[in-house]
């Protein structure tokens, strides 16, 4: 199974700048009022630091075992035949269908979150998820 690190690595960058601009310019206000943070009180930059390195470990692993999971779906029949964005398309909706979306439903519930923080975090793992693996399926 072959695995283009490059991909790896290009789909580690984009998610960190698209966590970044979902978090931050697109719906960084609301995201922040709905868990009670004051928007006038700025963390200390050694909490930044240790959130920026966390994120990128964490997109690092997404992105690599992704990869691995996309590779492995190419050997079901069919698979070869489809477009690279039907091949990300999937994988995309049926990762996030599975595994990002019952955790996101079930935190909400459980935790008592707003159906928004919910609708803005959900959300973002569908278009992350969409995201790397059109990096991934283009860059094969």
């Amino acid at each position: 199974m072959h695995i283009n690190m490059l991909a790896v690595a290009i789909a580690v960058v984009a998610n960190f700048v698209l966590g970044y601009l979902w978090y931050t310019p697109l719906f960084g206000k609301i995201w922040g009022r709905e868990l009670g943070y004051d928007p006038n009180q700025k963390p200390p930059s050694s909490e930044m630091m240790k959130g920026m390195v966390f994120m990128i470990i964490g997109n690092f692993l997404m992105a690599y075992v992704f990869a691995h999971n996309m590779a492995a779906w190419t050997f079901v029949p069919g698979a070869a035949e489809m477009s690279a964005m039907q091949n990300a398309g999937m994988a995309a909706v049926f990762t996030w269908m599975g595994f990002y979306f019952p955790g996101d439903l079930g935190s909400t519930v459980w935790e008592k979150k707003s159906w928004t923080l919910f609708c803005i975090n959900t959300g973002y793992h569908l278009v992350s998820l969409f995201l790397v693996a059109m990096i991934l399926a283009y860059m094969v």
